[in-house]
């Protein structure tokens, strides 16, 4: 090796019809070619790219070995290959992913991102494929990305509630991959990097400097031909036809009554001789000129050209590209180029066959092919420099896992050829609740729990963090956040007061709240499928209730006018009371010094609002109203309203069980809450005037 100036390079372009052998050295910007050796194959032992003799692909690659090592007087035991992009699945995807509330974005929700549009591209590929062989995911590039759903060049940093991007993923079958480095072991070759053959081409015949343009490169191969999108300074869209060089050969074969090795010659004749000679299945000599032979082959060629422009219209978001590259030995023949233009509707000097012209950063030696047939071969050579394609193993929890090196692998990378299920990966949400108020579906997001925690060979690190062949990777399943724990008092609709006015004194009351048809207050915790009625009105049965006053005693006025049953007293509204004489049940007002019980009631709430804000116990006792037995009538706040207690001369927490609704039978929660004044409730303890006291269900 001293003899060169750089470490040669070993390339083999193992295609459908030939192997191409390539040895060369890197010298300064160029690319300096050593030698060649091309090798068709004797039989048909690959088709469509995938080789289906391995002994003989083997043997044909150790002679292309023992050719170019005479020539080079290298001894040759390292190889670049590429996997033939006829073989590779590529699919569209679209992303999205929410946030619970808005942040800036970061580089670790844009991996989460790409991620998951992986892991969507994965699931998708396995929908639309029915097989049962095993797919590597081998590229993915993100086109396009999204925040808050309007396109953004670069999202990082920005502040969004939602992320998403358009990407295309490349698959690879594993058989194919397989095969080739088994042909290339048989062969006495150990491969050092291995790159696909669209991204091979691609690097030759668009370098990428050009890449801003929107361009198409179709590489005509024997058995398919391979398509590339480029814009925007990357390769947006791979895509394949399973028309090219074959189909034009089995086309001229059968109206030549040939054999196909004899058409495959003459096609090649027909681009270089004016007059071709050849023998028939019956013996006869047959000539034939160069135009008649592509007269043979032309309603092939338009229909070649047709399903090539198709692809790339559908590749291209239905749109023409602004220009068109054709490499391979399959486009060289006469008029394919030309019938591009015409599909596409572009000028014909904007479709090109690629050779010699784009490789002036490559060194020939004299009598080299320097055609469209050897872009691949060089790319795939140069590929050597640049990246370390190839494939690896790792372990990942404790299994062997083999990855398309594409010399930007991850630890998500490896999570998803695991399968590692990505909801494991990610925080996991708590348990939702689901309810209703008033007739309309709620849904309250449970807490998010811890994400996964991520170990390379024992140090910890995010899922972005690069792995390298051999790591072991360990990662702790994320956990699961609380459920979903909400009062009615939580709810924005439960915002706000019902303020009326009671006989000139102003009552600032909480909205009435009924679930599953029972009264509740505030503090209620909202269960599983909890049926919640808000209102923004008292009924008139809930007022004289709350006031604790007998409708045989009293009457209600309602801005004025006696209310009914039926009547429902809104925010702002005027109450008034009146009491009913005994002996004539007609409305009276009552005058004097006399007090009944509305008046006694509003005067109780006043001193309890006293007693709450002085603190004051010797002014409470003073204003605590005995009966004629010396029974003890209190006012306490339970559960945000006025609750009357009487009939007793001592009144202890336990006693509000008699003068509440509140059913013990049954559980409606994990156990009951009881409070005075904020504190825990004993039981036993003795009641105060003014006291603040909360029942509920936990």
């Amino acid at each position: 090796m001293s003899m060169y100036e750089s470490t040669p390079v070993f390339g083999l372009d193992i295609g459908t019809r030939s192997v191409v052998g390539t040895i060369g050295y890197k010298r300064g910007d160029n690319f300096v070619v050593v030698a060649q050796e091309i090798r068709e194959h004797q039989t048909r032992a690959m088709l469509d790219g995938q080789i289906h003799d391995i002994n003989r692909v083997a043997a044909t690659i150790a002679e292309i070995k023992e050719a170019l090592e005479k020539k080079s007087g290298l001894e040759l035991r390292d190889v670049c290959i590429a996997a033939a992009g006829r073989v590779l699945k590529t699919l569209d995807v679209h992303i999205d992913m929410d946030f619970e509330k808005e942040h800036n974005v970061t580089k670790d929700d844009i991996s989460t991102l790409a991620s998951l549009g992986v892991e969507k591209a994965f699931r998708q590929f396995k929908e639309e494929n029915d097989t049962d062989a095993r797919f590597y995911c081998v590229g993915y590039s993100v086109v396009k990305y999204y925040l808050n759903g309007m396109w953004m060049g670069q999202p990082e940093h920005h502040k969004a509630k939602n992320i998403g991007c358009d990407m295309i993923a490349t698959f690879l079958p594993d058989d194919v991959v397989d095969g080739l480095y088994c042909a290339v072991e048989l062969a006495g070759l150990k491969v050092v990097n291995m790159t696909l053959e669209p991204i091979a081409a691609i690097r030759v015949a668009i370098p990428e400097k050009f890449r801003l343009l929107n361009i198409a490169m179709i590489d005509v191969g024997a058995g398919t031909s391979d398509i590339s999108i480029t814009n925007d300074g990357s390769v947006v869209a791979f895509g394949m036809i399973p028309c090219a060089g074959d189909t034009i050969t089995e086309s001229l074969a059968k109206r030549c009554l040939i054999d196909f090795a004899t058409a495959e010659q003459i096609k090649k004749d027909a681009m270089t001789k004016s007059v071709i000679t050849y023998e028939d299945i019956m013996g006869l000599e047959q000539t034939a000129t160069a135009e008649e032979i592509i007269s043979m082959c032309q309603a092939e060629i338009e229909k070649m050209a047709k399903l090539a422009a198709d692809e790339i219209k559908r590749l291209n978001g239905g749109n023409s590209t602004s220009a068109v590259f054709i490499v391979g030995g399959g486009g060289k023949i006469q008029g394919f180029s030309e019938q591009i233009a015409v599909e596409l509707g572009l000028d014909p000097k904007r479709v090109a066959l690629r050779g010699e012209e784009i490789m002036r950063e490559v060194e020939f030696p004299e009598d080299s092919l320097k055609d469209s047939t050897i872009v691949t071969p060089i790319g795939i050579c140069l590929s050597y420099y640049e990246q370390t394609n190839n494939f690896i193993h790792v372990t990942f929890n404790g299994n062997k896992v083999k990855l398309y090196d594409n010399n930007k692998l991850a630890v998500v990378d490896a999570a998803v050829q695991a399968s590692y299920p990505h909801e494991n990966l990610f925080p996991k949400q708590g348990v939702e609740l689901h309810y209703t108020v008033n007739g309309k579906n709620r849904v309250s997001k449970g807490e998010y729990g811890e994400g996964a925690k991520i170990f390379v060979n024992g140090e910890e690190v995010d899922m972005g963090y690069a792995i390298k062949a051999n790591d072991d990777i360990v990662i702790e399943e994320s956990t699961e956040g609380l459920p979903a724990s909400v009062k009615i008092e939580d709810l924005i609709d439960y915002n706000g007061r019902v303020c009326i006015t009671v006989d000139g004194a102003l009552m600032e009351l909480p909205k009435p709240v009924k679930v599953n048809g029972d009264e509740v207050t505030g503090e209620y915790v909202i269960q599983e499928n909890d049926e919640i009625m808000l209102f923004s009105y008292y009924s008139h049965e809930q007022i004289l209730k709350l006031m604790s006053l007998n409708p045989e005693k009293i009457v209600l006025l309602v801005n004025g006018e006696k209310a009914e049953k039926e009547t429902a007293i809104y925010d702002g509204d005027v109450v008034t009371t009146q009491a009913i004489e005994a002996k004539n049940a007609e409305e009276h007002v009552i005058s004097g010094e006399k007090k009944d019980t509305v008046h006694v009631f509003r005067d109780m709430i006043d001193d309890a609002a006293k007693n709450e804000s002085q603190k004051d116990e010797a002014v409470n006792e003073e204003k605590i109203e005995m009966d004629e037995q010396g029974n003890i009538r209190l006012v306490v706040f339970y559960n945000q309203r006025p609750l009357i207690l009487e009939g007793r001369n001592v009144y202890r927490f336990v006693d509000l069980f008699d003068f509440i609704d509140f059913d013990t039978s049954k559980m409606r929660g994990n156990g009951i809450v009881t409070k005075v004044n904020g504190e825990k409730a004993q039981y036993t303890q003795e009641l105060k005037n003014g006291d603040k006291v909360e029942i509920y269900w936990s």
